[in-house]
């Protein structure tokens, strides 16, 4: 603890934003360049050294928050990199894209801003790449032992880097043309410019970690194929089967999944396409669904020049502060937060309709309808009350030449014949059945991240891939070394 004093002196200060009208005008990253490292000293001296550090309990990694804050503060980044990546392979990922639950457990927290926890992250993973402190680590010796893992989202590289290092051959199947499942084609670039991804792959690939692109398992190579090749497989693909919208009109053209919106945008950005095919330019944009991944579609569909967007929200609106009653520290709250997307929205008064910013809260989707061409020109919505009960009188109309559907995902898609083939025992919610070990029914077969947990954070993706790579470590040698963080039935801080 450098500075006993520095949460009663220094107050918090976020990682400044770059001025909206600038930033709208590209995709680069939201934050200024070079603005975040003068701050994290100071921010990291607010760090108490808590005898009962509850960050540790709120991030499923148990990352040792206490520790390298007492390091930066000291200017001393090269202990800072070797305690952070002791339990995250990818701080600058999670340091640019997880909503921070351990900042909600901070022990400041209780009556004070916490501290600026993911910043001083995102700064150590960066200072780290600048310094050469994040080197290629391949394996003294292989095991002869061979893994194949599906997917190469944040737990299929997880996975993959943690096997790789204990000396077992892996190699990573990814059925899109880039990897990083999500993270590339799901996230965009104004939130995490793909250099970051990029750069781990590469650290992957020097370690020896093998990458097929292209190569949809249970179509392209067959899945029982796979599992006699190799000696362990992982399945690593994500819930990407997605939420509908069963209204009337639903049929019309123009109405889309956030999931075949983003990844266009994302292809413009990586220089595929010189435009998307469903672009927001000049449309009008109603996008159904309050999370992140609307927010995502929100700030796209700014940087695309729509005439007016709009982001529906089935809850009430939450308040500004904590509900010590009903959630009380150190879980993480709902609360009412204002992502850089909803601050563009609301600087550049994208959404007539609504009151604060881009979103209208306590809202539900009645139908949709169109024109003679059969093309979507209306969305009907309707208040509804805590129960979701129409509430009389509150129906209207909003224009909408493009709609965005967000409303998450339920599971694993199913379309390429993996789970079939493989004649996995799915849970009823349809995720993939799995037991205390990450083990599927099939011997020999382990699931992890979103396919079995069901839709999560990124820092649960990165702790299932670290965790089922012990698993799987220990299935083929019959002990492991490597860090098991959760179990496949841990769950986040609930009252």
């Amino acid at each position: 603890m450098a500075d006993p004093k520095g949460f009663m002196t220094t107050p918090r200060r976020d990682w400044p934003r770059r001025p909206v009208e600038e930033r709208v005008r590209d995709w680069n990253e939201v934050y200024v360049p070079g603005a975040l490292l003068p701050l994290v000293t100071e921010q990291a001296d607010r760090c108490m050294d808590c005898g009962v550090p509850f960050c540790h309990e709120a991030c499923p990694l148990g990352n040792l928050i206490p520790e390298w804050n007492d390091l930066v503060s000291r200017d001393d980044w090269r202990q800072a990199a070797d305690r952070l990546h002791a339990t995250n392979n990818f701080p600058e990922f999670t340091g640019r894209l997880c909503p921070a639950p351990c900042e909600a457990g901070c022990v400041l927290a209780i009556n004070q801003p916490a501290v600026t926890i993911k910043n001083v992250e995102a700064a150590i993973a960066d200072r780290a790449w600048e310094l050469g402190l994040a080197p290629p680590r391949p394996p003294d010796r292989l095991s002869g032992r061979t893994v194949a893992v599906i997917g190469s989202g944040p737990t299929g590289l997880a996975a993959a880097q943690q096997l790789t290092r204990a000396g077992h051959t892996v190699a990573v199947y990814e059925r899109d043309d880039r990897l990083g499942g999500l993270m590339r084609y799901g996230i965009p670039e104004f939130k995490m410019e793909k250099h970051h991804l990029d750069r781990r792959i590469e650290q992957m690939r020097a370690e020896g970690t093998k990458f097929r692109t292209s190569t949809a398992v249970g179509r392209d190579v067959g899945a029982a194929e796979l599992r006699t090749r190799y000696d362990a497989v992982v399945i690593a693909t994500g819930a990407t089967a997605w939420r509908e919208l069963p209204v009337p009109g639903r049929e019309l053209d123009g109405i889309h999944q956030a999931m075949e919106y983003l990844p266009l945008a994302n292809r413009v950005c990586e220089g595929d396409l010189e435009d998307s095919p469903v672009s927001a330019a000049g449309k009008h944009v109603v996008i159904v669904g309050g999370g992140d991944t609307g927010a995502d579609c929100l700030g796209t569909a700014v940087r695309q020049r729509a005439a007016s967007v709009t982001q529906l929200d089935i809850y009430a609106q939450p308040g500004a502060e904590r509900d010590e009653d009903a959630e009380p520290w150190p879980t993480y709250p709902k609360i009412y937060r204002l992502s850089a997307a909803h601050e563009e929205a609301r600087d550049l008064r994208t959404a007539p309709a609504a009151s604060a910013d881009a979103r209208l809260f306590a809202a539900s989707t009645l139908r949709f309808t169109g024109d003679e061409g059969g093309h979507v020109r209306a969305l009907h919505l309707v208040e509804v009350d805590a129960a979701r009960r129409p509430l009389p009188g509150t129906g209207r109309a909003l224009p909408a030449d493009l709609v965005l559907l967000a409303l998450g995902f339920s599971g694993p898609d199913r379309t390429d014949g993996l789970i079939d083939q493989l004649g996995l025992r799915m849970e009823p919610r349809g995720t993939i059945r799995r037991d205390g070990g990450f083990a599927t029914s099939v011997p020999g077969v382990f699931a992890a991240g979103d396919a079995a947990r069901g839709q999560s954070l990124i820092v649960w993706a990165i702790a299932e891939g670290r965790a089922v790579a012990a698993a799987v470590d220990r299935h083929l040698t019959g002990s492991s070394q490597l860090p098991a963080p959760i179990g496949p039935f841990d769950r986040p801080m609930t009252v």
